[in-house]
């Protein structure tokens, strides 16, 4: 418990200092997603943040994990039961879209690039979005079900529909209005 709170404390610390750039521009809206692992153990955070052109800035931290490529996705519900995190449901894709950037219909609006996991197991992604919103309108992070954040045990291949063939869903956040 006491680690946990102290590694949620320092990848907070670092995610607020890394958008401390970003504070400049104007922001008008702001979330989060506390990342917990299949034994509801916290294991990062991320953030998303959106500015005055509709731009959401999406940074995630996590410790603990696998090295190499793994698949992370915006999923269609606000729910994550352990240990599959399938109650999330599939890819948030509010505009009928089918899965991945190198797919020719384009991609889901929850689709994201891979997340790289450092020998150490740690993760970091800093990706800008324009696919999803925290305003209101038809792509919201923020609608009845809600959504969430999951990260795979494997790399999405970005074409495959429905999912990216990404493997087992391994961390899993509530998105959450701040």
């Amino acid at each position: 418990m006491k680690t946990g709170l102290v590694l949620l404390m320092t990848i907070s610390a670092v995610l607020m200092l890394a958008t401390a750039g970003s504070a400049q521009e104007n922001t008008t809206d702001n979330a989060i997603a506390i990342m917990k692992d299949v034994n509801g153990s916290t294991v990062g955070v991320a953030t998303f943040t959106e500015d005055d052109y509709g731009l959401v800035r999406i940074q995630v931290l996590v410790c603990g994990q696998e090295p190499g490529l793994h698949g992370i996705h915006i999923h269609e519900k606000g729910d994550c039961t352990a240990p599959s995190f399938t109650s999330a449901g599939g890819h948030y894709n509010p505009l009928c879209k089918e899965h991945g950037f190198n797919n020719p219909n384009s991609p889901h609006a929850g689709d994201l690039p891979n997340l790289v996991v450092g020998l150490d197991g740690t993760g970091y992604m800093d990706v800008i979005t324009d696919s999803v919103t925290l305003s209101p309108g038809p792509t919201t992070l923020f609608p009845e079900n809600g959504t969430s954040l999951i990260i795979h045990s494997g790399p999405d291949d970005q074409i495959t529909d429905p999912a990216g063939n990404s493997g087992d869903r391994i961390v899993c956040g509530v998105i959450e209005e701040k």
